[in-house]
C-alpha cells in the first residue's frame, strides 16, 4: 500500500446537449484499496465510468495512471493502461468458451503468432483455481449463472495485469451467498494490489468493503473520505445536500376521492405485496434506488405486464388491464422513462405520434382524418408549449425535453383519469423540466390523478403530495410530504438504519 494514487483524475468535465453531466471533478483511487463513488441516480457515476473506460472522452482536465498522464480514446487503450470494468451486466461472450472469455484480446501467443490454446486453458485454469471458482475453463460462458459469469469478469481482470478495477452494482443481481463470495474475491484483489472503485447504492456494501469513499451530486464531486472516519448520515447528507424550496411551481389541488387503487400487487420476479392508492387531484410520488421495483409496478398496473396476485380498483370498480389499450380504455395512461424507445415513433411526424392513440376520434367510416389529426395534435402540443417548426417534424429530430411532451401530448388526448409519469425529466435540460412540472401541477388542478416515479430527491420533494418509498421489490413507507426531509427517503430507500445521537 502507497501514499501515492496509482490512478488520478483532476478537473474531469463531461457535457452532452443539454445536460452537464460532470464539472470539474476529481478522484483518486490507491493500491490495496476499495474507494466507493456514491451519489444518487443521475449524479454523474455511470459517466465517469465511461470516461475512464474510452467510451466517452473528457471535455477538459487529466487521467494520470501511476504519474504519468494518459488518454483514453478507447475501450482497447483503457486495458492497455490498466483499467478495467466488471459491470452490473457481464460484459462477456455466451458461445464463447470461459478461458477464451478471459484472454479474449489478449491471448498467449505461439513463436508463430498463432493462439496457444493449451497454454491458454492452463493460465486460465490456475486462475481461476487460485480464485477458488470451481469453473471448468472449457465451458461455454452460457452454461454458468450470473454469479459464476462475475467470477469469469474478475479472472479476466486478472489476467490482464490490470491495476485498476472498476466493480460497478456487481451485486445487483446476487444472492446474499454469492455477493459474500464477491467480497472475498474483493479482499484477493485488495491483496494483489489492485485499486478498485466500487459504485453501490447498498451502504451496508460500501461500509462493508470500502476503504475511502467519494461522493458526487449533480456532476460535482461534493465529498470524499475514509469509510472509517464518516457516519452514513454524513454521507447521506453530502448526497442530497441542496435545497428544493422556490424551484418548483407552488400549487394548491384540492385532493378529492380515491381514483386508483393497488392491493397486494405481486410479480414472481419484480415485485411483492405492492398496495397504494392515489386520489383525484394527487400527485403521488414513488422513490427508490435503481432496481427497486417502481417501474415494474407501474408497467403492470398499465397492463404491459401481469401481476401474479393482487387487485386493482378504478373509481371503485375493479379492473383487470390485460393489455395497455386495455388500460387506456379504462382511463390509465403511462408515460415511460425511455421515451426514444417506448414512448415515440421516431420515423413518424408530431401530428402521428400525438394522434396515434385517439384515431377513434380522427376518422370517419375507417378513413382518416388529417385535418382532425393536426387539430388534435395541435390542441394539446400548444397546451406544453411545444418547440417544433412544424407539426410534421420528424419526432426524432426533437429535443429530449419536446420528445417527452410529444409523449404526455399523446395520452392527454385520450382524455385519462390517472396519468402515470415515468422519470418524466430524465436527460432533459432546466427549462424543459420547468415546463414539465408547471404542466403537472396544471393537470393536477384540473382534477387528474398523478403518479410520478423519479430517482431526483428534490423532483420527488418538490411535486408530490404523498411519497411511496421502494426497496428490492417491496413497498418500505408510504410518507405525508409536509416537512419531510430527503435524508429520511435515502435512509429508506437505502435501508439506513438512522444512527442514534451519542
Amino acid at each position: 500500500m502507497t501514499d501515492q494514487p496509482i490512478l488520478t483524475l483532476s478537473g474531469i468535465s463531461k457535457s452532452f446537449p443539454g445536460v452537464r453531466a460532470l464539472h470539474n471533478v476529481s478522484l483518486e483511487l490507491y493500491a490495496g484499496q476499495v474507494t466507493a463513488l456514491i451519489g444518487e441516480n443521475g449524479a454523474g457515476k455511470s459517466t465517469l465510468v465511461k470516461t475512464l473506460t474510452g467510451i466517452y472522452q473528457p471535455d477538459a482536465g487529466e487521467i494520470t495512471v501511476n504519474g504519468q498522464k494518459v488518454t483514453l480514446p478507447t475501450a482497447h487503450s483503457a486495458s492497455a493502461a490498466g483499467i478495467t470494468a466488471i459491470h452490473q451486466e457481464t460484459v462477456l461472450f455466451d458461445e464463447l468458451t470461459v478461458a477464451e472469455n478471459i484472454y479474449l484480446g489478449h491471448a498467449p501467443r505461439t513463436a508463430l503468432g498463432l493462439i496457444d490454446w493449451r497454454k491458454m486453458r492452463s493460465e486460465a485454469r490456475l486462475t481461476l483455481d487460485a480464485m477458488a471458482a470451481g469453473i471448468d475453463p472449457d465451458i461455454k460462458l452460457k452454461e454458468l449463472g450470473i454469479a459464476k459469469k462475475h467470477l469469469v469478469a474478475v479472472a479476466r481482470a486478472l489476467s490482464i495485469d490490470a491495476s485498476v478495477v472498476i466493480m460497478d452494482e456487481p451485486t445487483a443481481a446476487l444472492s446474499q451467498k454469492e455477493i459474500e463470495e464477491l467480497y472475498v474475491l474483493i479482499d484477493l484483489l485488495k491483496q494483489d494490489g489492485k485499486a478498485i472503485l466500487f459504485i453501490s447504492h447498498k451502504f451496508d456494501e460500501i461500509y462493508r468493503i470500502a476503504d475511502r469513499f467519494t461522493v458526487f451530486r449533480d456532476g460535482e464531486q461534493v465529498g470524499k473520505g475514509m469509510i472509517a472516519d464518516t457516519s452514513q448520515n454524513a454521507i447521506v447528507q453530502m448526497m442530497v445536500g441542496r435545497p428544493v424550496e422556490g424551484i418548483f411551481p407552488a400549487r394548491k389541488a384540492a385532493i378529492g376521492k380515491v381514483v386508483l387503487e393497488a392491493k397486494g400487487l405481486s410479480h414472481p420476479t419484480e415485485f411483492d405485496d405492492v398496495s397504494f392508492s392515489v386520489r383525484k387531484g394527487e400527485i403521488l410520488g414513488f422513490y427508490g434506488l435503481v432496481g427497486a421495483g417502481r417501474s415494474e409496478v407501474m408497467q403492470a398496473v398499465f397492463g404491459l405486464t401481469r401481476p401474479s396476485a393482487g387487485t386493482l380498483a378504478l373509481d371503485g370498480a375493479t379492473i383487470t388491464p390485460r393489455s395497455p389499450a386495455d388500460a387506456v380504455e379504462a382511463g390509465i395512461v403511462y408515460v415511460p422513462e425511455e421515451r426514444g424507445k417506448q414512448g415515440v415513433i421516431t420515423g413518424e411526424p408530431i401530428f402521428k405520434n400525438v394522434s396515434l392513440p385517439s384515431l377513434g376520434k380522427t376518422s370517419r367510416s375507417g378513413f382518416l382524418r388529417l385535418a382532425e389529426e393536426f387539430a388534435l395534435a395541435r390542441t394539446y402540443t400548444e397546451r406544453l408549449d411545444l418547440r417544433a417548426s412544424s407539426l410534421s417534424q420528424n419526432v426524432s429530430t426533437l429535443s429530449g425535453g419536446n420528445q417527452q411532451k410529444v409523449v404526455i401530448a399523446k395520452w392527454l388526448a385520450t382524455l385519462p383519469k390517472v396519468i402515470i409519469l415515468d422519470e418524466p425529466t430524465k436527460g432533459i435540460d432546466i427549462g424543459s423540466k420547468a415546463a414539465v412540472h408547471d404542466f403537472m401541477a396544471e393537470l393536477v388542478a384540473q382534477g387528474l390523478s398523478v403518479i410520478m416515479v423519479s430517482s431526483e430527491l428534490p423532483e420527488v420533494l418538490g411535486m408530490s403530495d404523498r411519497i411511496v418509498v421502494m426497496r428490492e421489490g417491496r413497498m418500505v413507507a408510504t410518507l405525508d410530504n409536509e416537512g419531510l426531509k430527503p435524508e429520511t427517503l435515502v435512509r429508506l430507500a437505502a435501508g439506513i438504519i438512522e444512527e442514534q445521537a451519542a
